[in-house]
This record gives C-alpha cells, structure tokens and sequence, in this order.
C-alpha cells in the first residue's frame, strides 16, 4: 500500500512563503525550470522551459508533482525511457552507502548491516562508535553529494522509493539520516549542541538534479526528514525559524544542473565580446550560467563558488 505525500501541509509546513523558498534557484536568482515535457499538456507554463512558479503546483494543481511511488506504470516507463529515471530499492542504497562508511570507519558495519539472503538491512543496537582521530563531529561535517538524486533516496531513506511504504526512523539508512542520528545520539541533553550539528548535517549533505520536479522533491524530502528527525528526538517538531533556515541550506545544496556542462538549465547571462570596446558600441553574446554551490566552512556565512571549479581538471568561469 503506498503511504506517502509529501505534499502533506501537516508533515512538511508548506507554507506560501516556504514553498518559494523550495522553489528558487540560487544560482539565478529565479525559479528552478521544469526541464521535463511531462507536464506540458497542462498548458503554455508547464513547458519544459519554463520556471516552476507557485501557482502552478498549489491550488487545483497541488498534487500534479508526485514521487514516483504514486505515479502511474505508464507515467513510470516513460521517465524511463525519456530521462533515463529509475529508483534503487533501498537495500541497495544501504548497501552503498555502508561501502562509503566503511571506507571512513575503516571496518563493516559502524551502522547498518544488510543481510543480502533476507533483503533487510539493521541497525547497530548501540551508539555509534568514534575514535579520538575520527570523532563524531567529522563524520557530520563530511561532505557528501547524490548526482541525478531523483528524490534524495541516498541522502534520506523517508520511504520505499518503489514501493512508497514509510520507513520507520531507526531504519532510516541514508547518509544525512545517518549524520542525524549520530547528533542525536551525541546531543541529547544540549537542544543548542543539536540545533548547530543539525543544521551542519544539512550544508555537508549536497545533491543535484537536472529535471526541475525531483529536485523539489528532493528538497522537500530533505526538510521533512531534518523535521521528522527533530520530532524524534524532542517530541515536537522545530518552529517556524528554524525550519526555514534548514530550508535555505538545503536550497542552496540541492540544486539543478546539467551534469554534462556544469550550468543551469534554460539559463543565459550577457558577456561582452572582448575588450577595448568603444563606450556605447560594445557587443555582447549569451552563454550559460555555471551552477553555484555553497562552501559554509569557507567562512561565516559561506562562499558561493562554481560546482564547475569542484571538478578535477574543471576551470572555474
């Protein structure tokens, strides 16, 4: 039975103000685009190169974006077959993410097994164990990035992406799951240790998409987790505030992006032609945008700087 909605106002606080937040591209200044034709028959605003405005996903259109859980077989195959879409089951999720633990740790298991004969993956039925070299806040502050993320289910594992079926939170396998529950587990008798590791979880956590519909999905799926997480740990969810303040760190980290040029879609910026041009008959032409990206240790604050200039032999522009 498919459970979820993550277009649940009680679950995620969707308010008018926080769903454009969700929605703004960091890099431009605007909206994230559509970048997909599966919605064009809705009308000239839902072209694939259009920006995703409020107005066309609230009202009589709210639930028109919808994990793939809940979307037809026909709607399925046809990302497929158009996009290249597909979802991994979640034991396999666990299953690469324990391989990235393990390179950390340095042995199997720190937090999930996965036992491949029955398809289930555990937990550790105790905290997770750090040595003085490798302590818990390093493994919060390590940077981690999804490419073609879908709907995040590497980073939080809120659901069975094939399925739709709820994971419960001790099950949660994903990688800013797994930062969560370890500042859980080291904060929880500091509600301020909390709200700072928390929030910190969210900026090393890092994710992009090219179509403009999962990488809301993927925010939203991000947010919910950081609240659900909370809810877990407190018994309430974290208020208004704070909620939007994870927001901004997780718009700012999911992001959308061509992986094949490193630039925005749809996106054009003026550049003049060279230099030593005479006042009033400059020329100009129109190339892409690269995409921008945050590095919040760089200093208070952050610095914005090309995901082009992360690349090895990559030119920063």
């Amino acid at each position: 039975m498919v459970e979820i909605d993550t277009h649940d106002a009680l679950l995620l606080n969707l308010t008018p103000s926080l769903l454009r937040l969700l929605l703004v591209d960091k890099t431009t200044g605007g909206n994230i685009y559509w970048v997909t034709d599966a919605y064009t028959k809705l009308g000239e605003e839902y072209q694939p190169s259009c920006q995703i405005l409020p107005c066309l996903i609230t009202g009589p259109m709210e639930k028109i974006i919808r994990p793939r859980a809940l979307k037809s077989h026909d709607e399925q195959q046809t990302r497929t077959r158009n996009m290249g879409e597909v979802f991994t089951p979640p034991i396999v999720c666990c299953a690469q993410n324990n391989l990235l633990d393990t390179a950390w740790f340095g042995h199997e298991n720190a937090i999930f097994s996965v036992d491949q004969n029955s398809q289930a993956w555990m937990p550790v039925d105790h905290e997770v164990e750090f040595t003085d070299n490798k302590n818990w806040r390093h493994y919060v502050d390590k940077r981690v990035l999804e490419m073609a993320c879908g709907e995040a289910p590497y980073l939080t594992s809120r659901y069975n992406a094939e399925s739709g079926e709820l994971i419960p939170m001790v099950m949660r396998m994903g990688l800013l799951d797994r930062k969560l529950r370890v500042v859980l587990e080291n904060t929880l008798n500091d509600d301020e240790a909390w709200n700072k590791w928390s929030l910190r979880a969210l900026e090393a956590t890092y994710a992009f998409d090219l179509q403009g519909d999962n990488v809301l999905l993927a925010r939203e799926n991000l947010l919910a987790a950081y609240c659900e997480w909370s809810r877990f740990r407190n018994g309430q969810w974290p208020d208004a505030r704070r909620v939007k303040v994870a927001a901004n760190r997780i718009v700012w980290n999911v992001f959308q992006m061509d992986g094949t040029t490193y630039e925005v879609p749809f996106a054009q910026r003026r550049v003049l032609d060279g230099p030593n041009q005479l006042p009033g008959m400059e020329s100009f032409h129109q190339e892409g945008v690269p995409c921008l990206v945050r590095d919040w240790r760089a200093m208070s604050g952050g610095s914005a700087i090309t995901f082009r200039s992360l690349v090895r032999g990559g030119e920063d522009g």
